[in-house]
Parts: structure tokens; sequence; C-alpha cells
């Protein structure tokens, strides 16, 4: 056996305690310009997101932890749990395809608290270049 070495375990200092911080996390989804077209509702866009978030494995389990507010065309998620604003990501995508909207938006991040959907932006010269040969 190696000197310094022994077979007993060590022990280990218990006397640190550590603390856990209460998070809190404040996303936004901002829905302006398609709810202006009127081409998408924010109140049906809300009740799809109280419908699907998920919390402890459970939809619809928000208790205290989870809270969805409504502004005119801005919805914020307000957690004090984890919370993934990836999470809020893929739902928002979700949304948008099982309402044929998918093909005209886009979820952009515009700041680490925030998303915004935006028109995908189509080049018009390069169609009328085609269209004249």
């Amino acid at each position: 056996m190696p000197i310094g070495k022994s077979k007993r375990p060590r022990k280990v200092n218990l006397t640190k305690v550590t603390k856990k911080r209460k998070v809190n996390y404040k996303f936004t989804i901002d829905c302006t310009m398609p709810v202006e077209d009127g081409i998408m509702d924010s109140a049906n866009f809300e009740t799809f997101l109280q419908d699907r978030i998920k919390v402890d494995g459970k939809t619809k389990n928000f208790g205290n932890h989870v809270s969805i507010e409504r502004k005119r065309s801005k919805l914020t998620v307000t957690a004090d749990i984890e919370f993934s604003k990836r999470y809020l990501k893929y739902l928002t995508k979700k949304y948008l395809k099982k309402n044929n909207l998918r093909d005209w938006l886009r979820v952009v991040a515009s700041d680490q608290e925030t998303y915004e959907l935006r028109y995908f932006q189509i080049n018009q010269e390069s169609d009328e270049s085609d269209e004249e040969d």
C-alpha cells in the first residue's frame, strides 16, 4: 500500500450549508406586428400557452410558480422556478404551425428576455429579375 493512502474514507466537513437563491424569470413575447395586421389573436395565443405550459411534468399546473399576463399584444411569462426561454420559443412555433402562420412569421430574440414575432424578409428584386428574362 502506498504511503499516505488509507482505506478509510475521508471525513467530509458538513458545516457548510448552501442556500438556494430565489430565482425569478420574466420573459416577454412581442406579437405586435401580426396582431396589428389582424392575422393573429393575442388572447387566443395566451390561452394556448396556459393550456400547454408544463410545470413539474403536468399541464395547467401553474400554482403560484408561473403566471402569464397579456398587455395588448405583448405576453409576459413570469416564473419563480427554473424556466427556459427556449421552451417559450418551442411553444410559440407550435402555435404558429397550428394556425398555419409558420410560413410567414418567425420567432426572433430581440434581447435576452424578449422574443419577437417578425415576418420573413422576401427578396422582391430577385423575383423581378427572373420575370424579365
